[in-house]
């Protein structure tokens, strides 16, 4: 379990820095909008979900786990770029 506990952390550091930078960038321009607060819940939520199902096994909802967390990075830069 602690193996799949590092690359699960893994993951989060390989998707965090688009998260990050899409949520700064609509800060810093003033794009707020139900896209990027929508965006900012799947993510965190999808990160919160992936943890616990990637350390148990549990293959299929651990990968709409973190595609729930990769809409919410799409739904941010939605919200940038309309």
């Amino acid at each position: 379990m602690a193996g799949r506990l590092a690359r699960a952390s893994a993951n989060f550091l390989e998707t965090f820095p688009f998260f990050a930078a899409g949520t700064l960038a609509v800060v810093a321009t003033g794009t707020q909008s139900a896209w990027s607060r929508w965006g900012v819940v799947l993510y965190i939520g999808g990160r919160i979900a992936y943890l616990p199902l990637y350390a148990f096994g549990a293959f299929l909802l651990r990968s709409i786990a973190w595609n729930v967390a990769i809409a919410g990075i799409v739904a941010i830069y939605a919200a940038l770029f309309a």
